[in-house]
């Protein structure tokens, strides 16, 4: 009884005071997560999914947040823009989280954060990773992850000293990620002397992507950058073989082409490929290789950049919370602008700099499938193997 009169007299003072801290009187913590369950994208939410309970049990394992227990909300966004805008606006109103996070691709999370910063509650992105995502001067969205236009970072002094590639073709699915990172992979390619003979964007769900490709092999480039997910990745490697494309190197912009499932659905052509990447479970952050180690014989499944990001944001979730002077929207967002923590994926720190606001700052790599397993490959002092190059494709795709 004295329990249940001082949850109502606390309940009763909030809200004559106005305040949105209903938190107190409850059991758990509530943070709403929205991923890609079903859709196209789908692979990408289950590895991410999957990470993002990981850290939560172990965080409540460890004392949750200040003897409260830690519990995340899924939702499922589909893979559309409307669908992640609805699912956050059922989370602030109707579940009354403290805050969101999760948001895999691009358009889905520029849906949320706009419904985040207008019912002014935080939201920690830990993919999407369009570049206008953290520069709209949104006070209440913060990323842990690079924008797109940094994926290509180490892949210029890879490019630079090993390939030396002089031309170039630009393959992007049309959405925010695959536009926007085309463009800041032209930026490179200008910044580096490579000449962009061939941009061409194509619309998600397609199967046939030879007429494409015919277009690619006439203007027979150096190099082949695509940015794509699962499918589009695998099919556009798939049939590049057998249109037998022979250019320097295909290179990935990162997304499907790091998945377990791209070399699953390619074999022998996917064999070779290269791509950037944003983590590695080698690299030296603490806890890297437990928590690969670990989702590998939990999940009986390879994890890789995605599920590492959902394994961190729950890290830096967690630390905010309990360093949050009040479970409220504004307590929440006050803790994370002061946020300075080392993760699976990374030190952890939202700066500004260019045009970007409350942006988490980290360095980029590559990687290449070597007999049907994803290595990193560059800068040269944390490779777990040496890049294969040059690439016969005749021989590789025998």
């Amino acid at each position: 009884m004295k329990r249940s009169f001082g949850c109502a007299f606390v309940l009763t003072l909030a809200v004559f005071l106005f305040i949105p801290n209903a938190a107190l009187c409850q059991d758990t913590v509530k943070v709403g997560i929205i991923l890609p369950a079903t859709g196209e994208k789908a692979k990408f939410g289950e590895i991410e999914k999957k990470s993002f309970e990981m850290a939560l049990e172990e965080i409540n394992a460890a004392g949750g947040i200040n003897g409260k227990k830690m519990e995340f909300l899924f939702e499922d966004d589909t893979g559309r823009p409307d669908v992640a805008r609805a699912a956050a606006e059922k989370l602030i109103t109707k579940d009354k989280v403290v805050m969101l996070g999760g948001g895999y691709g691009s358009s889905e999370t520029f849906a949320i954060s706009g419904v985040a910063q207008q019912n002014r509650v935080p939201f920690l992105v830990a993919t999407g990773s369009d570049n206008k995502i953290t520069e709209m001067k949104w006070e209440y969205v913060f990323r842990i992850n690079p924008p797109v236009s940094e994926y290509p970072q180490a892949l210029e002094s890879f490019l630079s000293e090993v390939v030396k590639p002089k031309t170039a073709a630009i393959l992007y699915e049309n959405t925010n990620f695959g536009s926007s990172g085309s463009k800041s992979f032209q930026e490179t390619c200008n910044k580096i002397g490579i000449k962009v003979l061939l941009t061409e964007g194509y619309q998600h769900g397609g199967v046939d992507f030879k007429p494409m490709l015919v277009k690619v092999k006439q203007a027979n480039p150096d190099l082949i950058y695509m940015i794509s997910y699962i499918m589009d990745a695998s099919l556009i490697m798939n049939q590049s073989m057998e249109l037998k494309l022979s250019p320097k190197v295909f290179i990935g912009g990162g997304a499907g082409f790091t998945m377990p499932e791209f070399i699953k659905n390619t074999a022998k052509a996917g064999e070779n490929v290269l791509s950037a990447t944003l983590w590695y479970q080698t690299l030296p952050y603490p806890g890297a290789a437990e928590y690969y180690d670990k989702f590998v014989k939990r999940y009986n499944m390879d994890t890789e950049y995605h599920g590492a990001e959902g394994y961190a944001s729950a890290q830096v979730i967690g630390d905010a919370l309990k360093r949050a002077k009040a479970l409220t929207p504004d307590g929440v967002r006050e803790a994370l602008l002061a946020t300075d923590v080392k993760t699976v994926f990374g030190p952890v720190k939202f700066v500004s700099y260019g045009k970007m606001t409350q942006q988490n700052k980290l360095p980029t790599y590559v990687v290449q499938w070597i007999n049907g397993k994803l290595e990193m490959v560059w800068p040269k002092d944390v490779s777990t193997k040496p890049y294969v190059f040059p690439i016969d494709w005749e021989k590789t795709w025998k």
